[in-house]
């Protein structure tokens, strides 16, 4: 039997898969950077000090998709896509300190509706060129109006010296096609080292400050405000006994 579906119709239809499909990337993006939003909000109340720099994050384009899918052999369904390209939602948390990247993977990983599905650690485990980031593979569930769907989202954990060198290096070799000589990769390794160099050295000078801010913290009770949202409240006194028996 001939197929009389309108062309129109089925334009209509693809399209609608293809945004159905492509939002709830969205939808998985905004889901962790509230939870990152909501890790920085807590360091700077709690502990006067936020270890995330800033982020980014990014959607692979449906060009991008299925370039990579090309590469990859190609695919015949949706369904295909989704099990063969794990980054087409894609965040990158930028910190200030090496050790800020083991914590922020800590806190990601023990939220329980987070799925990890890999963590990968190049800063222990460079590439070959020098590159260097902590990567985690992780299924956020996603509430559609009709269905809950597990969607994975990349995200990418590195300090600011490291983003700087991987930024650069992109920059300079995005789409070579020809081959890039010995002597250049090697420069781009030692660049990578002289970067996490900076990194370590940064590190042990801000361990050593927080040592002299402990050394000469005080004991001043005077100080007893709470301050949330730019509004400072004054504790009661016997608010601050109640939570003292709590230990």
């Amino acid at each position: 039997m001939p197929d009389n579906t309108n062309p129109i119709e089925q334009m209509k239809a693809i399209q609608k898969k293809l945004i159905r499909f492509m939002m709830k990337y969205k939808f998985a993006l905004q889901e962790v950077e509230t939870k990152i939003e909501i890790l920085q909000e807590e360091f700077q109340l709690l502990h006067d000090y936020n270890p995330i720099e800033h982020t980014k994050s990014r959607l692979k384009s449906p060009e991008s998709i299925m370039k990579k899918l090309l590469r990859k052999g190609g695919a015949g369904s949706l369904a295909d896509i989704k099990d063969n390209i794990k980054d087409i939602a894609g965040i990158r948390i930028t910190c200030s300190f090496i050790s800020d990247i083991y914590r922020i993977s800590e806190m990601l990983q023990s939220q329980a509706d987070l799925n990890i599905l890999s963590v990968k650690d190049y800063i222990q485990n460079p590439k070959p060129n020098g590159y260097k980031s902590l990567h985690i593979l992780a299924e956020v569930p996603v509430f559609m109006s009709d269905r809950e769907e597990a969607v994975c989202v990349e995200i990418q954990i590195r300090t600011i010296a490291m983003d700087f060198w991987a930024s650069l290096e992109h920059k300079i070799f995005y789409k070579c096609n020809e081959a890039v000589p010995e002597r250049l990769l090697q420069d781009l390794k030692k660049a990578a080292d002289t970067a996490y160099e900076l990194d370590t050295t940064m590190e042990q000078l801000q361990q050593e400050m927080e040592e002299i801010k402990l050394a000469h913290q005080s004991d001043a009770r005077e100080d007893y405000q709470l301050l949330i949202d730019n509004q400072q409240f004054k504790i009661p006194e016997n608010l601050l006994k109640l939570i003292s028996r709590e230990g």
